[in-house]
């Protein structure tokens, strides 16, 4: 269920390349705090998605909400 919710995200992830250094920037909207820069477009895709899994696992850890993306939710849930 990560690997899909982290494809969902990922698929809103919004890149741009910042005038002051000719760097990428790249952020997920919807997950507050997860962004990410690099030289190039690929390295700054690749830690983009390193910096959501950790966004993703620190929030179910300290049980804090996940926003729904595509239809895909995250949530944990107690087992008996």
């Amino acid at each position: 269920m990560i690997q899909e919710y982290m494809k969902a995200a990922m698929r809103h992830a919004k890149y741009e390349v910042l005038p002051e250094d000719q760097s990428f920037y790249g952020e997920i909207p919807e997950c507050n705090g997860v962004w990410a820069n690099a030289d190039n477009l690929e390295d700054c895709h690749q830690e983009l998605r390193e910096v959501l899994e950790e966004w993703i696992f620190f929030r179910l850890r300290k049980d804090l909400p996940i926003p729904e993306i595509d239809g895909v939710a995250l949530e944990l849930r107690e087992v008996a």
